[in-house]
């Protein structure tokens, strides 16, 4: 016997409703959203704790600090001066595209966004903390960074959701808004990080030596017939460093530290240096990855004290080999004690440059200038330590990655003109020689492998700079080869040989094409 319950029907089960979906084009927004806010965060804090901890720059320098040498050497030269831009650039797109697939892939939940948003803090983080040039508090920019991605994904994603497709005007407001707030935060801190250093160098007023270098002489240069002009303005110098940001270090807030092999340790204050009697030298700069027949090169009239002075007040003590300059973004070189001590080399803790106090990216407010050495073991920019030390103690940067560990100038020339087509006839050929600290003493050219013809020198300025030469050929119609050679004062003229930059700086003849028509 059944009762009337028994023989009920059951209840049908209600059906599942689906969670709610974000569109694609929402979605990546989010991630994209999140990940800007992020990084704005970060560079915010970071104006406060020190820039260089903005976690966008950090994994730069960490990118950079990793690269292989090969790489960097590909970098430098495809891109040149553009190399850092390109990697920051290459670094943005990476990211973007990762936020995208972190809003695609949390259309519904947004657990899986907040997890990849994540660990892009967890790698600023992370890059950070491993920087031996960042303090301790350095890493609350990163961390600052990591929360409010993950909470702007979080909340972006949550609001979204609630306002479904039926309000996409308020989607669209929200989102303005958080791109708007991540820009002002972002150039905030650009703006606050970048305003000690330009106030401080705006302060200091003229440097005055009391050395004054000799004038240049009108026939220093041959500008009107294709070299560049003898001296180089600061805007056009050459710039190659490791630096993804540059430094911002006032004046008043510099110390240079001078310690390791020596009798007493000394602390130089920028007043301490200033108030020095000042010298003013013409030297040009060298960088070792210049190619043959390459750019970066260039010639200043630098003001500074003499290096020498600073290390006989400290005390070299016997052994000592090399001086390990470290920069404030944590760059480090070796130079030769013997080379900076030297009465004649001239190497100096430069404070100004043609004129002007050093321009920022040049090393405000300080920096080394040793003629005759390439870059890489003699110009730290933004320097704040020299320790004297041993060759075995200390490897600077560039050791590292398979470079010489001293670095001479070699013997080399570059043809600056003609360009493209030239008139037949008396075709004029110009460009510069240079052997720093050794001298000039003759150039030569040749057109289409025929004989050698020696080429006007302009004034010797100094040993110490760069020297511009000036020829004429007869070039028939037609396409035509000049190669240059330039001779040393000590009796050597450059080798044909051609050899990479690494790891000690590129030889051979530079050679050029143009059309006689």
């Amino acid at each position: 016997m059944t009762t009337d319950l028994e023989q009920a029907p059951a209840n049908p089960p209600e059906p599942t409703e689906a969670p709610p979906k974000l569109a694609a084009g929402p979605a990546a927004l989010i991630g994209v959203l999140a990940l800007a806010a992020a990084l704005a965060a970060g560079h915010l804090v970071a104006a406060f704790v020190g820039i260089k901890a903005s976690p966008y720059l950090a994994v730069g320098n960490a990118a950079v600090d990793a690269t292989p040498a090969w790489l960097k050497d590909f970098a430098a030269g495809t891109f040149g001066t553009a190399d850092k831009t390109v990697l920051l650039g290459g670094m943005a797109v990476v990211m973007v595209v990762l936020a995208v697939v972190a809003g695609l892939v949390s259309r519904t939940w947004a657990w899986p966004g907040q997890a990849i948003i994540g660990v892009f803090g967890a790698v600023g983080v992370a890059a950070v903390v491993t920087r031996p040039d960042l303090g301790q508090f350095a890493v609350i920019a990163p961390v600052a960074s990591l929360v409010t991605g993950v909470l702007v994904f979080r909340g972006l994603h949550h609001a979204a959701l609630a306002q479904g497709i039926s309000s996409p005007s308020r989607r669209r407001f929200l989102f303005a808004g958080v791109a708007v707030g991540a820009g002002l935060a972002g150039g905030a801190g650009q703006w606050i990080g970048s305003q000690d250093a330009e106030a401080s160098r705006d302060a200091l007023g003229p440097l005055v030596p009391t050395r004054v270098a000799p004038p240049i002489p009108p026939d220093a240069d041959f500008a009107r017939l294709g070299t560049p002009t003898f001296l180089t303005e600061n805007h056009d110098f050459y710039r190659i460093d490791t630096a993804l940001v540059v430094p911002q270090i006032p004046a008043e807030g510099w110390r240079l530290r001078l310690h390791g092999m020596v009798d007493r340790e000394i602390t130089y204050t920028y007043d301490d240096i200033r108030r020095r009697p000042l010298v003013e030298r013409v030297v040009t700069l060298c960088c070792v990855s210049n190619p043959v027949g390459g750019p970066y090169i260039s010639t200043a009239k630098f003001i500074g004290v003499d290096l020498a002075d600073l290390l006989n007040e400290a005390g070299v003590r016997p052994g000592a080999e090399q001086l390990f300059s470290t920069s404030a973004d944590g760059f480090t070189a070796g130079t030769p004690v013997s080379t900076v001590l030297d009465p004649g080399r001239g190497a100096m803790l430069a404070i100004g440059m043609n004129g002007e106090p050093l321009p920022i990216e040049h090393g405000f407010p300080a920096r080394l200038v040793v003629p005759g050495l390439y870059g890489y073991v003699s110009a730290t920019k933004w320097v704040t330590e020299l320790e004297v030390t041993t060759w075995d103690a200390q490897q600077a940067y560039w050791l590292h990655r398979g470079w010489a560990e001293q670095g001479p100038i070699k013997t080399e020339s570059r043809i600056d003109a003609p360009h493209g087509s030239v008139p037949p006839g008396r075709v004029g050929i110009a460009g510069i020689a240079w052997a720093q600290h050794t001298g000039i003493a003759k150039v030569e050219v040749r057109l289409d492998n025929g004989p050698w013809q020696e080429a006007t020198l302009s004034a010797n300025v100094t040993d110490d700079a760069w020297r511009m030469w000036w020829a004429q050929v007869q070039a028939s119609p037609g396409s035509h080869t000049v190669t240059v050679r330039a001779t040393d004062r000590s009796g050597y003229t450059q080798t044909d040989q051609v050899a990479d930059v690494v790891p000690d700086g590129a030889t051979g003849w530079h050679t050029i094409n143009f059309v006689a028509q």
